[in-house]
């Protein structure tokens, strides 16, 4: 039989929380439910999409690809249904400018967009990726209509209207067979003399900085490094271990070698993704289109 969008549903739930208790408890629905929505979506497709163990359930290698499909799939069906909520969107026409920081460039804009034009197929998109000092620039002196950035930690912009599309909390990246993986949480002081690869777009590399100076802790660096994917393949190879958001976490390097991942013991403020325009600036329609789609994104993801 064929699988279902309820199915796709509860998988991706269950990838975004890491186990199927969670995913239930997220959903409001039973364990067993979910679990026999994901054996039966297992038997359709014919392989494994996630190793169940004792602290929840870890992606396959397909898993993990079949995850792209199906979030593909959810956003495809919520953007239906809001094209045949609002079929007058699709004749809107113009121009529209929006700023993206280095992360959201990576991991979020390319399925925003994608949805925004197929809400609005008149709209010609213009796009800029910059620090999110430079994109407030941008939107104050009226160069941008709108922007999605991550937030400087504990710095708000009186100039600035903002909304949230993403809370993101970071955790540690481990090798396969580190020492830590026997912990469910773990503390940057047991890693404190480890190397760490750093990534240094979106003030990340200073997320950790600062946990260490409160630590009173100064890991040796490895590597600093504005790729996602170069740090992925060094704490996968041994290189180092890294603190990063939860949006970037992907299980396999591009080498396809095995990552994972520990809850942190210590303080670190989530990134937080958000829409951003100039306050008290009136959005065109076309803006404000595209604030309300990065504010339905993660509808169809089981959040």
């Amino acid at each position: 039989m064929a699988f279902s969008l309820r199915q796709l549903q509860y998988f991706v739930a269950v990838a975004e929380n890491g186990s199927v208790s969670s995913a239930a408890h997220t959903l409001s629905i039973s364990q067993s439910t979910v679990t026999e929505a994901l054996r039966e979506l297992e038997l359709d497709l014919g392989f494994k999409l996630l190793e169940r163990h004792a602290r929840g359930a870890d992606l396959t290698l397909k898993g993990h690809h079949f995850l792209r499909h199906a979030r593909k799939i959810l956003g495809d069906v919520a953007d239906a249904r809001r094209a045949l909520a609002g079929p007058e969107t699709a004749a809107l026409t113009g121009r529209l400018s929006v700023g993206v920081t280095p992360l959201v460039a990576g991991y979020i804009y390319s399925d925003l967009i994608a949805r925004f034009r197929r809400a609005f197929p008149g709209i010609a998109v213009e796009a800029v990726e910059d620090a999110a000092d430079y994109l407030e620039h941008l939107l104050v002196g009226g160069e941008l209509d709108v922007a999605v950035m991550v937030l400087p930690p504990g710095r708000q912009s009186a100039a600035l209207q903002t909304e949230t599309v993403e809370v993101s909390p970071y955790r540690v990246w481990l090798p396969l067979g580190h020492a830590a993986l026997a912990e469910e949480r773990v503390s940057l002081r047991d890693l404190s003399a480890e190397p760490h690869v750093l990534l240094t777009i979106d003030e990340i590399a200073e997320a950790s900085e600062i946990v260490w100076r409160r630590l009173g802790i100064r890991p040796p660096v490895a590597f600093r490094t504005r790729s996602v994917e170069a740090v992925r393949s060094l704490v996968a190879t041994g290189a180092g271990v890294a603190v990063l958001p939860d949006l970037t976490y992907r299980p396999w390097s591009l080498e396809g070698d095995k990552i994972e991942a520990r809850t942190l013991v210590d303080d670190v403020p989530a990134v937080e993704v958000a829409t951003a325009w100039r306050r008290g600036s009136p959005l065109s329609a076309a803006a404000s289109g595209f604030v309300s789609i990065a504010a339905t994104r993660h509808a169809g993801r089981g959040r």
